[in-house]
């Protein structure tokens, strides 16, 4: 079974880690731990941006890989089957046409629980990933302080 599971670095990627390693040891599943970066900026009259963006985002893709890959072999030390993709591009868009590539059964994501208002006015991809999604789609919540 591949499970496309999603992953922001913010603090709800430790939940999902873990919930990764609970549900990857438990059963034969190929775990595909993805993080999507923004398009590219875009410049009128400078295509993707003058070279000092571009220097910066290319840093941050280097950094980003970084961390997705010790993630990743994290999830491999616990023994999980796991790949680590960075993708870029509109993050809804891009994790269901790769959950669709992967031949994902089930989709994991964190859920911030920002509120309403919030994800009215900034958006939510979880709220995304489960409108358009045909596939199960496992929502794994952030702690709260209590």
């Amino acid at each position: 079974m591949n499970i496309l599971a999603a992953i922001d670095f913010s603090p709800v990627t430790e939940q999902v880690l873990q919930a990764l390693e609970r549900i990857g040891t438990s059963m034969a599943a190929h775990v595909w731990l993805v993080h999507v970066a923004p398009p590219d900026p875009d410049f009128v009259g400078y295509g993707t941006g003058p070279e000092g963006v571009r220097s910066q985002v290319a840093v941050e893709h280097r950094e980003r890989h970084r961390e997705l890959q010790a993630h990743a072999d994290r999830l491999r030390t616990a023994g999980v089957e796991t790949t680590a993709l960075l993708l870029q591009g509109a993050t809804v868009d891009t994790l269901m046409a790769e959950a669709g590539r992967l031949s994902a059964a089930l989709i994991v994501l964190g859920s911030h629980g920002h509120g309403r208002i919030y994800d009215m006015v900034v958006g939510s991809v979880a709220e995304g990933v489960v409108r358009v999604s045909s596939l199960p789609v496992l929502l794994v919540p952030a702690q709260r302080a209590t």
